[in-house]
């Protein structure tokens, strides 16, 4: 998800088309999520993230060198950016760990209380006022989480809390991501891309096996589709308001519970659905409060 700085007003036609790119962009996304699921039936999570983050380099860094006309990049915050980047790759990182081991719809459903984790850190670093009634959709966002999480029935599994991290290692990503200025959103997804696949290069070696000609296809098909659903992301808000387009990131839940369904055989139980309903709600009465300023 991207966040931009300032007001615009757009045309209800110019709307309907952010709209439309945004959500195309999750229906996209989660085949990324997919594949990285069946990967790691076989093979090692990190050189999974290795794939996503390496082939990603070579689509976009070139992209941007040739659509940009120079033979450089750097960005204007590199600090900030370097942090922002740090921190969507741990997001990453989690993710991927968890979806491993739980369903795709119970690690993205304790990913989702990023909003929750925002808020609260808004709070702390940025200081911005947080109202009585965003403080309780937090406060109902953590409990959806502990609906999930279900402690004391079952040994709670760590990938649980990786799925936990996601969503704090991105509330921190998204903090980040409101102190950079003017860096295109295209710069800052190549050089987030550099800056993970440099990191995990260092440990890919570790743990790395010969994929066969079918896995080296799938790694590819994994970066290409992150890419593009990113690449949609990064065109819809050029069109409307990242705090307009919020709410329906939460589409991504409907296309990872069809995706586990058909292909892995994973139905939400009653507990996850009722967890997932407490927390889109918390996330989306956060973002219109956020919308209106109150």
């Amino acid at each position: 998800m991207f966040f931009l700085n300032g007001k615009q007003h757009f045309s209800k036609n110019t709307l309907m088309k952010a709209i439309f790119l945004n959500l195309l962009a999750w229906a996209i996304l989660p085949i990324m999520d997919g594949l990285a699921k069946y990967l790691s039936l076989e093979m090692p999570v990190v050189q999974i993230i290795w794939a996503r983050y390496f082939f990603m380099v070579l689509i976009t860094l070139p992209l941007y060198l040739i659509l940009s006309k120079k033979k450089f990049f750097f960005p204007k915050n590199f600090p900030i950016q370097l942090l922002r980047s740090i921190f969507l790759f741990l997001s990453t990182l989690c993710f991927f760990y968890s979806i491993s081991v739980l369903s795709l719809v119970e690690a993205l459903t304790l990913a989702f209380v990023y909003p929750m984790i925002s808020t609260l850190l808004s709070s702390i670093i940025l200081k911005e006022k947080v109202g009585k009634k965003r403080w309780i959709a937090v406060f109902c966002g953590f409990i959806g989480a502990l609906v999930v999480l279900r402690p004391g029935f079952d040994m709670i599994h760590l990938a649980s809390f990786a799925g936990l991290g996601t969503g704090i290692a991105y509330a921190f990503y998204v903090i980040s991501t409101k102190k950079l200025s003017s860096d295109s959103p295209f710069l800052t997804l190549t050089f987030s891309g550099l800056v993970g696949a440099i990191i995990i290069s260092l440990f890919v070696p570790i743990v790395w096996i010969t994929p066969s000609y079918q896995q080296w296809i799938i790694m590819i098909a994994l970066a290409a589709f992150g890419t593009l659903g990113h690449f949609f992301l990064i065109l819809s808000l050029k069109f409307a308001d990242a705090s307009k387009l919020a709410p329906l990131g939460y589409f991504e839940i409907v296309t990872n519970i069809i995706i586990g369904y058909y292909f892995f055989g994973d139905f939400p139980d009653f507990w996850i659905w009722l967890g997932l309903l407490i927390i889109i709600s918390s996330g989306v009465y956060i973002s219109i409060r956020e919308n209106i300023k109150k």
